[in-house]
């Protein structure tokens, strides 16, 4: 076995290619285009190739006199999948099967096959009932795989199943009533009979003694089985020598795959017969006239063989999954839509992610191409006037602009504006407002007079430490004037910082679109 699986290792991996069109039948070839066209979900079951098996095992009878164990049986068989699920197997098994009763039988209406054996039967009512069973049987079997469906793995290599079967058994039944020289066991039946109930009289006794009533029998009686048991079984169809009887089969299995070409199986069946003959006594051992069915069962470990050519492997092996779920990760069947990657407001986002579908042109937007707001007030960056909102300023107006709250220190506001305007001291509040800074045409860089109004401003913010200002530019739409406001607000901010020592953290600065002279700096406390 070893070698031959060796033999095989090589062979592919358990599955087949819904591309592969050598595995499918000319009848079944035009579902297999249709599907290949996209014009039928299912493809074409594949063609799968045919098991064969042997198989030996223990074959015991089931009847009213106990089998003596172990009796050889074997049997061989062929197998087809019908689906993936259920397939049908043709089985001939032959066994052989003995039996020993340790219970005397003294009923007058016994088998009437010991007293045609020997007139000693007649005169001595007690027998030993025994029998050599050979029975033969045929059977058609419908067998269900129960775990090739698997939702989280390929495959398995080991198939569980169940099925059952009907068909026909002939069978021959023997009894061992003479000796070699064709004369009874009348005496040492009844020499047996003897010493069982010697033993004790109550059944418990004679019970607990049966082992030494078997030995007892064996060591007197030889292996012949010469007289036939089927003298009331031959009134019903015959084959041959043989009772031909109607059967019908339960079994289940487990299979363990060594290749997709070999695998061997662990299997148990039991056969019930239409006949109470198969161990050579008509009646039950409780002495009760009522017919019983006998039946028989094999127990069996068998080698199994897959043949045919332009096949896969018999589909109990297959999952039937496998394609859907290769088809679910690497698509090349399915009609997938082409990929659309329209931006109808061109502002850089796909309309699939874009939340916003009507972005103004020229508006910058975030990941989900929603209008950028970058002080959080509400209002985009496009129409916000006021970029920078501080949080205790808001809520805004519609332009974006906040309403602050005035700072304690600018309670005076009449009096710090008079002083700023004269150049006096004033009452040494921090100021509310200041004079404008002046810049000329495009310039960026600092007048002398610019210079002198921050210093100003700065001995002032030094005499009122609670106090920080706010630098505020005024440029046009254009990117230009924008980065040049930028640039301006930044030079007077470095100024303070740098030249007259005023923390970096008192110090704001803003671009607001259209809210003021393009060539002017507002100085505004916080």
């Amino acid at each position: 076995m070893l070698i031959t699986s060796a033999a095989f290792s090589q062979n592919p991996p358990s599955g087949y290619s819904v591309w592969d069109s050598s595995v499918i039948s000319s009848k079944d070839m035009p579902q297999q285009n249709e599907f290949w066209n996209n014009a039928y979900n299912f493809p074409a079951k594949p063609r799968s190739q045919w098991e064969v098996g042997l198989s030996l095992g223990n074959f015991s009878v089931s009847g009213d006199i106990p089998s003596t164990n172990p009796s050889l049986g074997f049997s061989a068989h062929v197998r087809r999948s019908i689906g993936y699920i259920f397939s049908l197997r043709l089985q001939y098994l032959n066994g052989v099967g003995k039996g020993m009763n340790w219970k005397a039988n003294t009923l007058p209406d016994r088998t009437t096959a010991w007293d045609n054996a020997s007139a000693d039967y007649a005169n001595n009512r007690v027998v030993y009932s025994n029998f050599k069973n050979n029975s033969q049987d045929l059977s058609l079997q419908g067998i269900f795989t129960l775990n090739n469906i698997r939702f989280h793995k390929n495959q398995t290599n080991l198939v569980l199943y169940a099925g059952a079967g009907i068909g026909a058994t002939a069978y021959q039944t023997k009894l061992n009533a003479l000796d070699a020289s064709n004369k009874s066991y009348s005496s040492l039946f009844a020499s047996v009979y003897s010493n069982a109930y010697t033993a004790g009289s109550d059944k418990e006794a004679i019970y607990k003694n049966r082992k030494n009533i078997i030995s007892a029998l064996k060591d007197g009686m030889d292996d012949t089985y010469e007289t036939d048991a089927n003298i009331d079984a031959k009134k019903g169809p015959q084959l041959g020598d043989n009772s031909l009887r109607f059967s019908s089969t339960v079994l289940a299995g487990l299979a363990y795959r060594l290749s997709n070409k070999l695998n061997v199986a662990l299997e148990n069946r039991h056969t019930f017969v239409k006949d109470d003959m198969l161990d050579g006594s008509k009646f039950q051992e409780s002495g009760s006239l009522t017919s019983n069915w006998d039946s028989y069962n094999y127990l069996s470990l068998g080698i199994n063989y897959n043949v045919g050519k332009k096949a896969i492997e018999p589909l109990w092996w297959i999952n039937p999954l496998d394609y859907a779920y290769s088809e679910l990760n690497n698509p090349k069947h399915m009609k997938l839509p082409k990929p659309t990657y329209e931006d109808s407001d061109g502002d850089g986002v796909v309309d699939q992610l874009d939340r916003e579908p009507n972005t103004p042109a020229g508006v910058n937007v975030s990941t989900t191409g929603i209008s950028m707001d970058t002080d959080g007030d509400g209002v985009p960056d496009s129409k916000d006037k006021q970029m920078i909102t501080p949080t205790e300023c808001q809520p805004v107006d519609a332009d974006g602009v906040g309403k602050c709250p005035e700072p304690e220190c600018c309670k005076d506001l009449k009096s710090a504006m008079d002083a700023a305007a004269t150049g006096g001291k004033g009452s040494g509040n921090c100021p509310c407002d200041y004079p404008s800074l002046s810049f000329s045409g495009n310039t960026a860089g600092l007048s002398a007079n610019a210079k002198t109004m921050l210093g100003s401003i700065a001995e002032k913010m030094k005499a009122n430490p609670g106090c920080s200002i706010t630098l505020t530019g005024y440029p046009e739409a254009s990117k230009a004037a924008q980065s040049n406001c930028q640039k301006r607000v930044n030079a007077a901010r470095t100024y303070l910082i740098e030249k007259q020592g005023i923390s970096a953290d008192r110090i704001m600065i803003n671009c607001e679109i259209g809210g003021g002279e393009n060539n002017t700096v507002d100085v505004k406390c916080n």
